[in-house]
């Protein structure tokens, strides 16, 4: 347990120094704001382009780990769901906050990835990234907006992490091979993506905002941080996966959620508030699950 706790050491640093540099320098939320969209815009594309072209990948084992994964999310989108009949629970919020119970932080689990599995960890990931963001992403949209107000569709044919992945895999599949220029440029510009994702997901967290529905928010973290790596070690077990795989999928379900959740709520008329609450008190737990969910999958005899 403790060397699972210390490989995700490094990198909940980070985020905790991403948070006091917001608050307490003048590195304010103006500057991180910047940051973000740098990351997500080109050095995270760049990063996953890069692991996936150089990487080796058995297109079947990866199957297998991609329906894995896909099964995972749909897990939890209907458990998050199905908590919005449970009487009691605020419509408005649970509209907000269902997101949470499914959707991961994507920077969390490429920084885990490449400890775990280096580079080949890494493309495993992209996979599970490429098809869980959409995946996640309609389900976010549509539990905010039953009818249906944006062009879906269009915001995932430009969504940069999708693109940096699938252009990594038809590069993979083509036999592209970068000069040695280019490939050490890529390879710098995509190192820099982890920290500076990571101290952004910490110069975004927003302490408190839970006290207008517990419960509700204990639900949602539970099927987050607790029901989707049981859901994972199962459907391991069930697919055969190879053990590192087995790692990285386990991993990848017990990541805190996502930290735009909060945006996306805005945006659509949800409370903001309550769901950056939830980001939070996901990201905190994190710190628990991950290296517990990785430490139990390790031990167990059918992984």
């Amino acid at each position: 347990m403790i060397s699972s706790a210390l490989l995700l050491l490094p990198d909940f640093l980070l985020i905790m120094l991403g948070f006091v540099l917001c608050r307490h320098t003048a590195l304010d939320r103006r500057v991180w704001a910047g940051v973000e969209q740098l990351v997500y815009w080109l050095l995270f594309p760049v990063l996953l382009f890069g692991a996936v072209l150089r990487s080796p990948l058995d297109i079947g084992s990866a199957l297998n780990l991609g329906l894995a994964g896909v099964l995972m999310l749909v897990c939890g989108f209907g458990l998050a769901t199905a908590l919005r009949t449970v009487p009691g629970v605020d419509a408005r919020l649970h509209a907000s906050g269902a997101q949470v119970g499914f959707r991961f932080n994507s920077y969390v689990a490429l920084a885990l990835a490449e400890r775990l599995g280096s580079s080949q960890g890494v493309a495993w990931i992209a996979l599970l990234i490429a098809l869980g963001v959409p995946l996640c992403n309609i389900g976010a949209v549509w539990s905010l907006a039953r009818h249906g107000g944006q062009n879906v569709w269009r915001e995932m044919a430009r969504n940069p992490l999708i693109l940096g992945t699938v252009g990594g895999l038809l590069g993979h599949l083509a036999g592209l091979s970068l000069p040695s220029a280019v490939d050490t440029t890529l390879a710098r510009i995509g190192s820099a993506a982890l920290p500076l994702g990571l101290m952004a997901v910490g110069a975004g967290l927003q302490i408190g905002g839970l006290n207008a529905a517990p419960r509700l928010a204990a639900g949602l973290l539970t099927i987050r941080h607790l029901i989707l790596p049981c859901v994972a070690m199962l459907l391991s077990v069930v697919l055969a996966l190879p053990h590192d795989q087995a790692l990285v999928l386990v991993a990848f379900a017990a990541m805190p959620t996502a930290s735009s959740a909060f945006v996306l709520a805005i945006r659509m008329g949800g409370d903001g508030q309550y769901v950056a609450g939830l980001v939070t008190a996901s990201t905190l737990l994190g710190m628990v699950s991950i290296p517990l969910a990785v430490e139990i999958a390790r031990r167990l005899p059918l992984l």
